[in-house]
């Protein structure tokens, strides 16, 4: 006999103990996203590979390393999608849905790298990604902000453990300047690189300020600060964006060597950290990239957003989400055939009665006994029980599982009431 077949290293399975609180957490997000006027897209999750070789960069980890690429039997190069951004883009382009327009789009979905699985990173990962476009001033950074902000109050996530980090990385005439001055100072000092950092130094040198490496860190003090080659333009945004940010009561921390890991953003660039996670505490990332449209056929237009990994903050927050699931409204317990046709009539009335009330039929028969330990099992908060007697006078019999009350009877022109028992 075969060895049974096991998931994917990185790709998990997840049971009702972790759908239901899954779901609720994904329900308050986009609540948060119907109260902004945020309208849904949704994408393909396999795309021509070339879509992001040309949006994200093709000398960046995602590209060089994580994509899980593959050619079809037609000969076409696709890709399983690592990242929302370039096929919302995309879609946009080819439908028409950006020219002249503004747009506040959001999408939820699962994504692919191939990465080392760890504690917040997975090889299947699911984020939430909103993307905005036809607006270029700050204000639209801000609103995307304060709208993360107001997620984390819905789901409950302690702002104590959370840090929101800024910067900006001005124009591509700015980066082009500041790149050939970083490629400089960090070629004059290679013996302190390391061997990614190398690799990177003439094809991506920004992504360096980003290292996690504390040789390359304190190398990194030292290099020229992209600030200082941002046109009058670029300085009064961010400058904006900080002051609109202190008036709206939110804290910031500028952080100059924040830039991405993907080459299409711009000016302003924003993460929320978390310091629960250890190495993988960014739980919501995003900034503008008002090139990134023109690049991808369509006509110049600003755009700006962010993705948050769900896996990530849902670790977070899952034991106060467990507080709040939905439980079962009521298990039914039938005796007999006859009296079971009944209770499905009885089932289906209190539906169409009572559209949010969960109830449970019994099925494969069983006594009373057994029946009612499935309703405990199912942590029903009542049993409605129906026997001969029930049938034959058209009534239920409620008892209340969670609480020490008398049971109760209840005519089928009262099941509405069955939602205050």
């Amino acid at each position: 006999m075969s060895d049974n077949i096991q998931s994917i290293r990185g790709m998990h399975d997840l049971a009702p103990d972790d759908t239901v609180p899954l779901r609720l957490l994904e329900n308050q997000l986009i609540a948060v996203l119907r109260q902004y006027a945020y309208q849904e897209v949704r994408t393909p999750i396999v795309e021509k590979l070339e879509l992001f070789k040309r949006s994200i960069g093709e000398v960046t980890d995602i590209v060089e390393k994580e994509m899980y690429a593959f050619e079809d039997r037609g000969g076409e190069w696709l890709a399983l999608r690592p990242e929302g951004t370039a096929s919302t883009l995309r879609a946009g382009v080819q439908h028409g849905w950006l020219h002249n327009q503004q747009q506040r789009y959001w999408y939820l979905g699962p994504f692919f790298r191939r990465e080392r699985p760890q504690k917040g990173r997975y090889r299947q990962f699911h984020q939430l990604g909103v993307e905005t476009f036809g607006m270029a001033g700050p204000d639209i950074d801000i609103e995307l902000i304060l709208m993360t902000q107001s997620m984390w109050q819905a789901v409950g996530l302690d702002s104590q453990n959370l840090e929101l980090q800024i910067n900006t990385l001005g124009d591509s005439e700015a980066r082009s300047r500041h790149r050939a001055d970083l490629i400089a100072f960090l070629s004059d000092h290679s013996e302190q690189l390391d061997e990614d950092a190398r690799r990177r130094l003439h094809s991506n040198p920004l992504r360096i300020l980003d290292s996690k490496n504390p040789e390359v860190q304190a190398l990194v003090k030292e290099a020229p600060l992209l600030f200082d080659y941002l046109d009058t333009e670029a300085k009064e945004h961010f400058e904006k964006l900080c002051l609109m940010l202190e008036r709206c009561g939110v804290e910031a921390k500028i952080n100059s060597t924040l830039v991405r890991g993907l080459d299409y953003y711009n000016r302003t660039v924003f993460e929320w950290v978390t310091n629960q996670l250890g190495a993988q505490g960014t739980i919501c990332a995003g900034g503008r990239y008002d090139s990134l449209v023109g690049q991808m056929g369509g006509r110049n237009t600003p755009a700006a957003g962010f993705a948050i990994g769900i896996e990530r903050l849902y670790s977070l927050v899952d034991d106060n989400l467990r507080k709040h699931t939905p439980t079962l409204d009521a298990y039914v317990i039938a005796l007999g055939e006859q009296v079971t046709r009944y209770a499905f009539h009885v089932c289906e009335q209190i539906r169409k009665e009572l559209p949010e009330f969960a109830i449970q039929m019994n099925c494969g028969g069983g006594s009373i006994k057994s029946q009612m330990k499935r309703a405990d099992r199912a942590n029903a908060r009542l049993a409605i029980i129906i026997g001969d007697e029930e049938l034959n006078n058209e009534y239920i019999t409620v008892k209340n599982l969670q609480k020490e009350v008398p049971q109760i009877t209840c005519g089928l022109d009262q099941l509405s009431t069955l939602s205050k028992v």
